[in-house]
């Protein structure tokens, strides 16, 4: 009986050890955007997201460059509000980035799809969708 004992908490241990936790946001990484909420970004266009260790968050937005300041903890990632560069572009363009800067305050927490794809979720609505750039 003992023995049984011995090999079930063994056997428990070793599967225990073989679990591993999901992918998970790296630091000094960058992300790209592929979609904003319910729309996917205007073909060609390039936004990116990269979190430093510093706590300061910044990238591209399609036309300028924007930074902010977040906060990640376990599941949940917040961005303080979003500045950025001021050079005009595109009308569509401009449109796009300024979704992406509104969007960034609302987000709450962070999850990984079946597809290993980054999802940053707001209170309510669609999330962001980005991949690590390669």
């Amino acid at each position: 009986m003992k023995h049984n004992a011995l090999i079930l908490g063994l056997a428990a241990a070793t599967l225990a050890g073989c679990a591993s936790e999901g992918p998970s946001i790296e630091t000094e990484r960058t992300y790209q955007v592929e979609w904003i909420g319910e729309r996917p970004l205007i073909d060609n266009s390039h936004l990116t997201i990269t979190l430093g260790r510093d706590g300061r968050a910044y990238g591209n937005a399609g036309c300028n460059h924007w930074f902010a300041s977040y906060e990640l903890k376990d599941d949940t990632i917040s961005f303080g509000p979003a500045g950025s560069t001021r050079k005009m572009c595109a009308p569509a363009l401009m449109e796009q980035e300024q979704r992406f800067l509104d969007a960034l305050p609302g987000v709450q927490r962070w999850d990984f799809s079946a597809i290993e794809q980054l999802r940053l979720w707001p209170a309510e609505g669609k999330p962001l969708r980005l991949w690590p750039e390669r």
